[in-house]
C-alpha cells in the first residue's frame, strides 16, 4: 500500500503542479473552468487507454515506442505552454486592468484555453499512464492483494491533488501586479524541463546522441531522489546527471518561449493603458 501509494503520489504531484499554476494564470478569462475540466477528463481517458495499449505501444519502432509516444507528448505540451506565455505577455496587464470583471470583458481567453486543455490533457494523460502502469506492475506482483495497491493509489491521489490545490490557492494570494510575471516565470521553466525529458526519452530511443553523459554530477550534493531534488525536478526541470542534449533542450526552450514572450510584450497593443485612461 506504502508503495503504490509513494508512485501515484508522485505522478499526481506531477500534474497538479502544472495545473494549479495554469488556472491561477488564467484565472478569471470566460469558460476557464470548463476547459481545464475537459483538459484533466481528456487526459485520465487517454491515461487508461495508454495503459490498456501498453504492449503494443511498447513494440512500436523497434521496442522503443514507449519512449517515442512520451517524446511526443512532452513535446506537445511544450508547445502549448510556450504558447501560453507568449499569449499572456500580450494580455497579462489588459486582464490586470480589468480584473474585477474579466470574466465577461475578456472574450477572446476561450480560443486561447483550448491550447491551455490541450497542455493539461497532455500533462495528465502522462502521469496518468504511467501511474497505471506502475501500478498494474505492482498488481502483478504483490502478495498485499488488489484492495490495499488501489488503496494506497487513491490516497497517493488525493495527496498528490492537495498539494497541487495549495499552490494554487497561494499563487492566488501574490499582489496582481506581480502575479502574471511569476507565473509565467514559474510556466517556463516547467516548459523547459519537460523539454529536457522530453530529450531523454529521444536519447534512450537512440534518436538523438547525448553529447556528454554526464554533462555534471551533483548527486552527491541533491540527489534527484531526495524530497528537494524531487521537487526541484518537478518545478525546474532539475536533473542530477544531465546529458549534454538535455542541457541543449532546457536552454533552447528557455530562449525560445523567452524571446518570443518579450517581443509580443513590446509590439502588443497598449490596451490596457486605454482601459485606465477610459
Amino acid at each position: 500500500m506504502f508503495g503504490s501509494a509513494i508512485i501515484v503520489f508522485r505522478e499526481t504531484l506531477e500534474a497538479a503542479l502544472l495545473i494549479g499554476i495554469i488556472a491561477a494564470s488564467t484565472r478569471g478569462l470566460d469558460y476557464r473552468n470548463r476547459w481545464l475540466g475537459i483538459g484533466i477528463a481528456a487526459g485520465m481517458i487517454g491515461s487508461l487507454i495508454v495503459a490498456w495499449l501498453t504492449e503494443s505501444i511498447a513494440d512500436m519502432f523497434e521496442g522503443n515506442g514507449q519512449e517515442i509516444f512520451k517524446a511526443a507528448v512532452l513535446g506537445i505540451a511544450v508547445v502549448m505552454i510556450g504558447w501560453h506565455n507568449i499569449w499572456m505577455a500580450s494580455h497579462g496587464k489588459e486582464m490586470a486592468a480589468r480584473a474585477k470583471n474579466v470574466g465577461n470583458a475578456i472574450r477572446s481567453g476561450q480560443q486561447e484555453l483550448s491550447a491551455i486543455a490541450i497542455a493539461i490533457a497532455l500533462t495528465v494523460l502522462r502521469e496518468g499512464s504511467e501511474a497505471a502502469l506502475f501500478l498494474q506492475g505492482m498488481l502483478a506482483s504483490t502478495t498485499d492483494g488488489a484492495g490495499s495497491v488501489v488503496m494506497g493509489g487513491l490516497l497517493g491521489m488525493i495527496a498528490g491533488a492537495s498539494i497541487g490545490m495549495i499552490t494554487y490557492f497561494g499563487l492566488l494570494r501574490i499582489p496582481l501586479s506581480r502575479f502574471f510575471s511569476v507565473t509565467g516565470t514559474l510556466l517556463l521553466l516547467l516548459a523547459a524541463g519537460l523539454a529536457s525529458q522530453m530529450a531523454k526519452f529521444l536519447i534512450q530511443a537512440d534518436l538523438l546522441p547525448s553529447l556528454a553523459s554526464p554533462l555534471w554530477d551533483t548527486s552527491w550534493i541533491l540527489p534527484v531522489t531526495s524530497s528537494l531534488g524531487s521537487a526541484l525536478a518537478i518545478l525546474l526541470g532539475y536533473e542530477d546527471k544531465p546529458t549534454g542534449m538535455q542541457a541543449i533542450f532546457y536552454f533552447a526552450t528557455l530562449a525560445c518561449i523567452y524571446i518570443g514572450a518579450s517581443w509580443t510584450h513590446r509590439n502588443a497593443t497598449p490596451s490596457s493603458q486605454k482601459l485606465k485612461s477610459a
